[in-house]
């Protein structure tokens, strides 16, 4: 399972793009969008981490 949290961002990202594209704004209107994504991406890639972490200790 921890192998597929890859899958999070871009499906999110691809999710995200899709909105954009069908609400008829650009990438560089949507830029934030992505950063929120991969922040929060990024906070639960760190909380798993912390858990196995944690956990195999």
């Amino acid at each position: 399972m921890l192998r597929l949290l890859f899958l999070i961002p871009a499906v999110l990202c691809l999710l995200w793009y899709l909105y954009l594209r069908h609400q008829g704004y650009s990438l560089a209107q949507g830029k934030q969008g992505f950063i929120y994504i991969l922040m929060f991406s990024a906070v639960i890639g760190a909380f798993y981490t912390l858990m196995l972490w944690l956990t195999h200790l």
